[in-house]
């Protein structure tokens, strides 16, 4: 199934753009949890522990909704081509520096310093890339090819996070622990700048903004009167109740996530005490069947409407996803490969339809501004995990405390799902624009909800 019959070549290429880009940018936001926590004592010291690559992950997730709220204004005002080629230029640069900084044996504290603070910076620049990147490439896309395309572009977050475990894992084999942890992590930062400047080449030649988006933000300009209300619109003005939704559907998708992929992975080693080999295959088997799902439900969504998939999706994880996870870890019922795989098949792979459904919920005018916002402000609770588990642990035990978290996460998607509109197969036929232009006519009409949500 083509995802770009009848574009011209600039669409064609922002298609292809947003799926490969998305890869790209996933290596970049997940080098530093996987490349760079078997050297961190090279960068911070002998005494380096888990609280230093903690302020490494944390410094980039702080850095990722600043960014999506500055450079999503900046494409939806000047345009989303040139704002993803700057990000993607500051997210070339933050990686290519940070394999450059100098051991904490030639300047001490000041090499994990630098670290931080390049991966905060860095952080927002990844954010403005999605930010710009996959807005542009939903309105170019074919509208019934939309899902679909979501699909494939989520499923680059999986896909990414296998490939730098692998390349990880390879590196340490064939230059040893030591060697690895003195220099060869720097081949990793080193092959994500890299492809971040390819990146920018091919934006740079064959990537145009969408003249319909472009239309449409300019008509609905004109006819409002005034400039686009940006950043304070979307959180408490017009477009306060889509965000809201969006954020409160996307909080859940993060729970999930932070739960049976992070969580999931030190279980695996701390309760059923695999080997760091045999961690890395589970959750290598389940990062790919992951990718697999994920790519298919962006189209189920298409299928099925967007709220009856998300509302579905929501009961299903809440339903399956505890029983999975005691099975698994608990009563060790479920084989462990087929418990990890099943567990983010039912959860995490929800995410497909998200790049779609994002974009089909505010007009261009805040496009970018709302898609980034809601993706990345959602992320910040989620990743504290650390800190607010252990206080649900002391009240509903180890692991009664993430099946609570899997049952609430998968309640928030569906509650959240439930509250957008309809959005069925037969207005899915219609490009980007025309979808959160008529969603928001409908929300602020309601006696034509059920007649065009």
């Amino acid at each position: 199934m083509s995802l770009v019959p009848g574009l011209p070549l600039p669409g064609r290429a922002a298609v292809r753009a947003g799926v490969v880009g998305n890869f790209v940018d996933q290596v970049n936001i997940f080098l530093p949890v996987v490349a760079l926590a078997p050297a961190l004592s090279s960068l911070a010291g002998p005494r380096a522990g888990v609280t230093t690559g903690a302020l490494v992950v944390v410094a980039t997730l702080l850095g990722r909704p600043l960014g999506a709220m500055i450079f999503g204004r900046i494409a939806d005002r000047l345009g989303r081509t040139a704002t993803t080629k700057i990000a993607i230029a500051g997210t070339a640069a933050s990686s290519l520096a940070i394999a450059a900084v100098p051991s904490h044996h030639l300047i001490g504290a000041w090499a994990i310093s630098a670290v931080v603070l390049l991966r905060f910076v860095g952080g927002a620049f990844l954010a403005g890339e999605y930010t710009s990147a996959i807005p542009l490439a939903m309105e170019w896309s074919v509208p019934r090819r939309r899902g679909l395309l979501s699909g494939l572009i989520m499923s680059m977050a999986p896909w990414a996070q296998s490939t730098i475990a692998f390349a990880t894992t390879a590196l340490i084999a064939v230059l040893g622990r030591p060697e690895y942890a003195a220099y060869g992590w720097r081949f990793a930062f080193l092959a994500g700048g890299t492809a971040s400047l390819l990146l920018l080449v091919y934006y740079s030649t064959r990537v145009a903004d969408a003249p319909q988006a472009q239309r449409h933000s300019a008509v609905a300009g004109i006819e409002r009167g005034a400039r686009p209300g940006g950043l304070r619109a979307v959180l408490g003005g017009r477009y306060a109740g889509a965000f809201w939704q969006m954020f409160g559907l996307m909080s859940g998708l993060w729970l999930m996530t932070n739960m049976v992929v992070i969580l999931l992975a030190g279980r695996l080693a701390v309760d059923l005490r695999l080997d760091g080999g045999q961690v890395a295959l589970v959750m290598g088997a389940a990062s790919v069947a992951q990718a697999v799902v994920m790519s298919l439900t962006g189209h189920a969504s298409s299928v099925l409407g967007r709220r009856r998939f998300f509302v579905g999706w929501g009961v299903l994880a809440g339903i399956a996803a505890p029983v999975l996870w005691l099975g698994t870890l608990s009563t060790r019922s479920i084989p462990i490969v087929l418990g990890a795989v099943l567990l983010q098949a039912v959860t995490v792979c929800g995410y497909g339809p998200v790049g779609a459904y994002l974009c089909e919920r505010f007009p261009a005018s805040v496009r970018s501004t709302g898609y980034g916002t809601a993706y990345s402000l959602s992320i910040v609770a989620p990743a504290l995990w650390p800190w607010w588990l252990p206080t649900v642990q002391q009240a509903l035990g180890h692991d009664g405390a993430v099946v609570a978290v899997l049952a609430f996460s998968g309640s928030l998607v569906a509650a959240c799902g439930a509250l957008g509109p309809r959005l069925g197969p037969d207005v899915l036929d219609r490009d980007v624009e025309s979808l959160a232009v008529q969603t928001r006519h409908t929300e602020r009409t309601p006696a034509l909800v059920s007649e065009g949500s």
